[in-house]
């Protein structure tokens, strides 16, 4: 047992000893090595990470250098932010199981957007960043200036103009702390969000080009770029959940190798995937590690790791292993 660790970590490596938990333990250490040993690590988040508040310790991962680039959904990119500045307006529903559809309509209507058991309310979040977001947008365009989803996000966090509506610890932001690093991040299918759907409306009112906002190929060809130059001493994958947050930069090793004919080009030099998806389905999600060296994106011995289990549960135990809590 690690005598340098904290109290959890030593309880996982005692308890966590078979199964998914021992796995858990395993793909942590595995972690740790590929840090130790130089390599650098993406993160990948699907689902409602954010809205489940993984930014209280995911963002220490940030400040300690233990991530180096992040792959997420438009939802993550933005709901940590609407976290951080409506935090007290949402609601739990902890018996969200048992609500009925009239249930589910009267929140509709008090403009209460339920995640599972989180309401994340409409006007305090989602109103309250797209009247400067908008604005970033517009001053955008009117310079001839494009950039990526989250670039905006970053200088809308960087001026400040937000700050009086900061209703949690700004340090259990894990976007604040992406942007005073000016971390990479990689936000795939982005026009699904809420921020997304809302830049699409003033596209079609016609008060912005749609090419204000930089393209899932310019985040492709981005990633193209930082992979090749940082990947001398390997790039990890540490993926929560799957959808696209996983599976577009993940396509990037075999897209260099085969369509750029790179074939110096390394494969990801660790995986792991917190999921609960069924493999026998022929999702992506749920197809196991070894499906991807068919695919080109690992190689035999790579270290592969899959946990079968709630993200919201094992993420936090696997990051508080590596800050040695």
């Amino acid at each position: 047992m690690s005598t340098s660790k904290g109290s959890i970590s030593q309880f996982i490596e005692k308890y966590y000893l078979h199964f998914n938990a021992a796995a858990l333990v395993d793909a942590a250490k595995g972690y740790e090595a590929q840090l130790n040993q130089g390599s650098k690590m993406l993160v990948s988040l699907a689902g409602a990470m954010s809205t489940a508040e993984l930014g209280k310790i995911f963002a220490e991962m940030i400040r300690q250098d233990k991530v180096h680039i992040i792959s997420c959904t438009g939802a993550n990119l933005e709901e940590d932010i609407m976290n951080l500045v409506a935090h007290s307006h949402y609601e739990r529903v902890p018996h969200y199981r048992d609500l009925t559809p009239q249930d589910e309509w009267d929140l509709l209507e008090r403009g209460m957007n339920r995640v599972t058991d989180t309401c994340i309310p409409e006007e305090e979040a989602f109103r309250r960043i797209q009247k400067h977001i908008v604005k970033l947008w517009k001053e955008a365009e009117a310079k001839g200036e494009r950039y990526l989803p989250h670039e905006y996000m970053y200088k809308l966090l960087l001026s400040g103009v937000m700050e009086e509506h900061y209703e949690i610890d700004l340090k259990d932001s894990w976007m604040y702390a992406a942007a005073e690093k000016n971390l990479p991040i990689i936000c795939p299918g982005w026009e699904d969000s809420t921020m997304g759907n809302i830049f699409a409306s003033y596209v079609l009112k016609g008060e912005l080009k749609a090419s204000t906002m930089k393209s899932g190929i310019e985040y492709m060809t981005f990633l193209a770029d930082w992979y090749t130059e940082n990947s001398k001493k390997g790039i990890g994958f540490f993926q929560i959940g799957g959808g696209i947050a996983g599976d577009f930069p993940i396509c990037v090793v075999p897209m260099l190798y085969q369509d750029m004919e790179r074939t110096d080009t390394p494969f990801w030099s660790y995986f792991c995937q917190i999921s609960d998806s069924t493999t026998s389905f022929g999702s992506y999600s749920g197809a196991v590690p070894n499906e991807k060296i068919t695919w080109g994106k690992l190689d035999m011995d790579t270290p592969k790791f899959i946990i079968e289990s709630d993200a919201t549960i094992v993420a936090p135990l696997i990051f508080a292993y590596l800050l040695d809590m």
